[in-house]
């Protein structure tokens, strides 16, 4: 049949397709879909249809947390049951950015603590060697000798007393040379012992009682009855009372002409120690160590006041006690002096004291002779460390020396970690005080004060008892003439005070010890200023402060003096910079004795602008020419620094 003339296919047949040859059957699939109608497809971004499910709320974990100071934030995230993700965020929101394997500051810990609504409290390493402290059975104790520290001025005869105390208690054959190979040692009164302790300004007195711990039971105090009191005499009494360490005062070179006990009485008194003669309750013995009179009487007053504390310890347990001294021996390596407190002390046994462990190799006592155990309040030499332990620390028995290991390393961790967190914080400070007032953190407010008289000391405390607050109580804990020492910072850190100085400096070792332990120190030209500023932080109303930065500091090693010039210093750099023009004090022996501007500096034949670290160079200061060898020149700037917060 012909096509039809429009070309379209005929009725009944189908055009062929492309791609299916012709003269064969394509194969027809029908759509199921198709036949039903054309099928409803989603629009784009419509959900689709869920079932619906019943959620769950998160349900986190509620009450107290614990959790020791500079935790991670992974470590802290686990403790409080969240992700690290919210820890970060929450850190985040208060502009601070951390990682999950950084530690936090004691102030980070406990926002985030308040973010959960969770109380926390805060274990630092000292607080966890207390938690492990094991309560004796009162019938495993039995009496123990009492442990005396001999304080003083430094020429008042506290060596001589010992050593007068010692040969009376020793056999005659060890009375001719006494040579203490140790800062410890006991000897025989009667049946009963007593242990002495030579070295009381060691780290270990001031480490241990930054945690609560008590190295000693019994403080004598040791005053010379020609001079009295004496500045160093008030520092003792200053770390014994802060110690809460009884005090029993030892009057000593009553033989001399000049001397008078009575009047050494009366300026003690004016010092809160009152004689038990004059209806006090501190036990006055006269005594002279030179002509070795009233010795017995004083050891017994110091027998008596062990019986009133009723001293005891259980004798069959592990051994544990402080490390009163540490150093490292030529022939023998790292050498410690421990005082045991509990248990017994044998060779063999593993020991772990902070981050240091070992074996006890050798025991030794003050004689170099060797011991086979130690028992309560007995001190001993012990060789077999790895490294020189830190005084202050506890030292104390464990199963094997694997387990002294493990434990070592883990309390370098942990110190590493807080040491981390530290940095970033301090003790207190006048700016953070009126938050921790505020907090109820803080009750008193502790100061060491240090002037370059006595009298701008006085009056500074004068002036600081007419403070009257409500919510604190300002405290002065020492007092002191000369520049600012490491002791008076030891002594800051372990009450948590700030140490402000008048017209004095702290010295390198001083600054360092401060930066380590976060005290705050400040120095002031005029007293009002002090009054002005802790007045101002109560109320929380700081101002912006100036604020010196030093720019560096030079020693003088030499003098030259030139007709037209004046005094010319010869100076190393030991630190930063110092700059021609800046403003610079001088310091001798931590007093300020000038303060102006450096008017020269010549290097060589040269005059220079500035000099840095590690060289030489000639300083003229302007309109001054009395400089002395050994003074320090601190060249700094003033910049006004605003406080941001409180």
């Amino acid at each position: 049949t012909p096509p039809p003339a429009d070309g379209s296919a005929p009725a009944g047949r189908q055009r062929p397709q492309r791609g299916v040859p012709q003269g064969k059957k394509r194969r027809v699939v029908i759509d199921s879909q198709a036949a039903r109608g054309p099928r409803e497809r989603p629009q784009r971004g419509a959900e689709k249809p869920k079932e619906a499910k019943e959620e769950k709320p998160v349900v986190r974990p509620t009450g107290p947390v614990t959790v020791p100071s500079g935790v991670t934030v992974k470590e802290y995230a686990e403790k409080l049951g969240v992700s690290t993700a919210e820890i970060i965020k929450t850190m985040m929101g208060l502009g601070e950015f951390v990682t999950i394997t950084q530690s936090l500051t004691d102030d980070a810990i406990e926002l985030i603590a308040a973010e959960y609504e969770r109380p926390v409290t805060i274990q630092s390493a000292e607080e966890e060697l207390e938690d492990i402290v094991i309560e004796d059975d009162p019938a495993d104790l039995s009496p123990r000798a009492p442990v005396i520290t001999v304080m003083g001025h430094v020429d008042h005869g506290k060596t001589t007393l010992l050593d007068a105390i010692r040969e009376t208690s020793v056999v005659a054959g060890e009375a001719g040379g006494i040579t203490q190979h140790i800062g410890a040692y006991q000897v025989d009164v009667g049946e009963r012992q007593v242990t002495f302790l030579d070295t009381p300004g060691h780290e270990a007195f001031t480490a241990l009682r930054a945690r609560g711990a008590k190295l000693t039971d019994v403080a004598v105090l040791v005053v010379a009855a020609d001079d009295s009191v004496m500045p160093q005499t008030l520092e003792a009494i200053d770390h014994a009372k802060a110690a809460e360490v009884p005090i029993v005062v030892a009057v000593n070179k009553i033989d001399k002409p000049d001397a008078n006990p009575m009047k050494t009485r009366q300026d003690l008194v004016t010092h809160g120690l009152q004689p038990e003669e004059w209806g006090g309750d501190t036990v006055f013995v006269d005594v002279s160590a030179k002509q070795k009179t009233g010795l017995d009487s004083l050891l017994e007053m110091l027998l008596l006041q062990a019986d009133v504390l009723e001293l005891k310890a259980n004798a069959n347990a592990p051994a544990s006690g402080p490390i009163v001294e540490s150093r490292l021996d030529v022939g023998r390596g790292p050498v410690a002096t421990m005082l045991v407190q509990r248990g017994t002390l044998k060779p063999g046994d593993a020991v772990v004291a902070g981050d240091a462990w070992g074996k006890v190799r050798t025991m030794l006592d003050e004689n170099g002779e060797k011991m086979d155990s130690a028992g309560p309040a007995e001190p001993v030499e012990i060789v077999g460390f790895d490294k020189p332990p830190p005084a202050g620390e506890v030292c104390r028995v464990v199963e094997s020396e694997r387990d002294a290991r493990h434990l070592a390393q883990k309390r370098a961790a942990r110190l590493r970690a807080e040491e981390l967190s530290r940095r970033s914080q301090k003790s207190i400070s006048l700016e953070d005080l009126f938050k921790q007032v505020s907090d109820g953190a803080v009750k008193d407010l502790n100061l060491v004060i240090k002037g370059d008289v006595q009298g701008s000391v006085e009056a500074a405390v004068s002036e600081l008892d007419k403070i009257k607050s409500d919510e604190v109580a300002v405290r002065v804990i020492h007092t002191g003439v000369g520049g600012i020492s490491e002791s008076d910072v030891m002594l800051a850190a372990a009450s948590k005070a700030i140490v402000v100085g008048f017209n004095v400096r702290p010295n390198a070792e001083a600054k360092g010890l401060a930066d380590r332990e976060g005290v705050d120190i400040r120095t002031y030209k005029v007293i009002y200023k002090l009054t002005e500023d802790i007045e101002k932080a109560l109320v929380g109303m700081l101002t912006p402060d100036i604020v010196e930065e030093i720019t560096g500091t030079a020693e003088v090693r030499q003098l030259f003096k030139a007709s037209r010039i004046g005094t010319i210093a010869g100076c190393m750099v030991t630190n930063g910079t110092i700059q021609r023009g800046s403003h610079a004090r001088l310091i001798r022996d931590g007093v300020v004795v000038w303060e102006g501007e450096i008017e020269s500096i010549r290097h060589l034949k040269d005059e220079v602008r500035e000099i840095k670290e590690g060289f030489e160079c000639g300083i003229v200061l302007k309109d001054f020419g009395d400089v002395h060898e050994a003074d320090q020149i601190e060249a700094y700037v003033s910049k006004s620094v605003e406080r941001t917060e409180l």
